[in-house]
């Protein structure tokens, strides 16, 4: 099964800047742990939500909402995905994950499961699931 990994914090988390060099390190050799173990399929950090924006629809219209999202409880600071045998694994790994104390109790990891497209057989068009297939594939270029 393949999970996304989100790493969490809260609005005041965005002014922290760049990780510690330890930090770094640790987060190197953690992802490192990852790669030989054929788990990590990929994975970023992200810049703060003051560089980014929101689009919300509604029947009122789309709307873009600039950051920084400061009314949010949480924001996520990066992701990974991960190839694993059960949300169990993704727990144990996730686990391991490195913990930096300068950033205070607020660091969450989120698990999700990701669909695919398989997971859609029972509702949507079999024609309709393989186009949505190869649009993934970059072989089918």
């Amino acid at each position: 099964m393949r999970v996304m990994v989100m790493t969490k914090g809260d609005a005041a988390d965005e002014g922290k800047g760049e990780p510690t060099t330890e930090m770094f390190e640790k987060m190197r050799v953690f992802n490192e742990q990852l790669v030989n173990a054929g788990i990590m399929l990929g994975g970023e950090g992200l810049q703060p939500s003051a560089a980014g924006a929101k689009v919300a629809f509604s029947t009122a219209g789309t709307t873009v909402v600039d950051g920084p999202f400061t009314e949010s409880k949480e924001v996520i600071a990066g992701y990974w995905i991960w190839e694993v045998s059960s949300l169990a694994e993704a727990i144990e790994w996730a686990k391991r994950c490195p913990f930096d104390p300068s950033y205070g109790d607020s660091q969450i990891l989120e698990i999700r499961p990701l669909f695919d497209m398989a997971d859609f057989a029972q509702t949507v068009d079999a024609d309709a699931l393989a186009k949505s297939e190869q649009l993934l594939d970059p072989a089918s270029d």
